[in-house]
């Protein structure tokens, strides 16, 4: 038995009941984990709350770090007492669990284990829409919105070390500051200002060549203003609400702009994928590209209390969970 952060029925952060939880022995191709830290992410409370459907009951949460404690049959790749971390896969709020042995990746010794339980689904996210979805060239120019978050601060960085022109969106000074800090060239706090006007400004009104919007309902429709003609609108999140286009032809008349709405599943299917973006992700951590913040931690009893933070934009950089 362990104890892990269940929900029974999907609502609102009072769903989320820490009990205790059977695991049970690693079948085949599973490993056994005892977990040191959980990252918290915006697709927990998509999946808390129905946005996301998953079958309850079902422990919350998509990403961790920790030691294995137990190997299944078949799995050759991994000794106990490795230290590994994963991302994407349901089950995280647990102080011990199984895992597919696939889905875990080494963690490097210069690496501790709160860091690679924060950073792996947020800087995995950033490397997919940084490296894969738009293959982000030097000298060009992005808008990112909420670039005071754990992935926002992750990606401006990076973007920054690739030679891009950041932009970042934030909702308030302070926020704007953190930002500034971690890559972005320019901030707008878009509760002062017109951002989309700002971008046009700051870009002699060209546009920038790609914006990332995890934000969603709120910042999609003005952010294709802020593109230039057959820019990409990359929407990779839904945290003020689900986008919807009724007419099409609003990209024809924006200038024959392109929209994507990417999700990590189908960019790390494949083992060697997973490995080649942990690989890249520990490197520019390693080498000063990416230097991460961990503001705020809870403990793993009061992830009801951690949900209601991100949810009222009361965390900054990553968040971990400790069990």
């Amino acid at each position: 038995m362990t104890k892990a952060v269940l929900v029974h029925h999907t609502g609102g952060p009072e769903v989320l009941s820490f009990e205790e939880h059977a695991v049970g022995a690693p079948g085949a191709g599973q490993v056994a984990l005892r977990q040191t830290a959980i990252g918290l992410n915006f697709i927990d409370t998509y999946q808390r709350s129905g946005l996301y459907p998953v079958q309850t009951p079902f422990v919350a949460g998509n990403e961790a770090a920790g030691v294995i404690t137990a190997l299944g049959d078949g799995v050759s790749d991994f000794q106990i007492g490795d230290r590994v971390a994963y991302q994407g896969v349901i089950g995280a709020y647990a102080g011990e669990r199984l895992i597919a042995a696939d889905r875990i990746v080494p963690v490097p010794d210069a690496i501790d284990d709160q860091t690679a339980a924060a950073i792996l689904l947020k800087g995995l996210t950033a490397y997919y829409l940084l490296f894969q979805t738009w293959p982000l060239a030097k000298g060009e120019s992005i808008l990112w919105h909420a670039a005071a978050g754990g992935t926002g601060q992750i990606a401006t960085q990076w973007a920054k070390a690739l030679g891009a022109t950041v932009i970042g969106t934030a909702g308030s000074d302070e926020k704007a500051a953190l930002a500034k800090a971690h890559g972005c060239d320019h901030v707008i706090n878009y509760n002062t200002e017109d951002f989309s006007a700002k971008v046009r400004e700051l870009t002699n009104g060209r546009g920038v060549d790609v914006v990332y919007d995890g934000v969603g309902k709120a910042t999609f429709d003005k952010s294709l203003d802020c593109l230039r003609p057959r820019g990409l609108m990359v929407s990779f999140g839904n945290a003020s609400g689900v986008v919807a286009i009724p007419d099409i032809t609003v990209l024809a008349r924006k200038g024959s702009l392109y929209v994507t709405r990417p999700t990590g599943v189908h960019y790390y299917s494949q083992r060697t994928e997973l490995l080649t973006g942990a690989k890249a992700l520990f490197a520019a951590v390693a080498d000063g590209s990416i230097k991460v913040q961990i503001k705020h931690s809870f403990p793993l009893a009061q992830a009801e209390e951690a949900h209601r933070a991100l949810e009222d934009r009361q965390t900054t950089g990553s968040v971990v969970l400790i069990p």
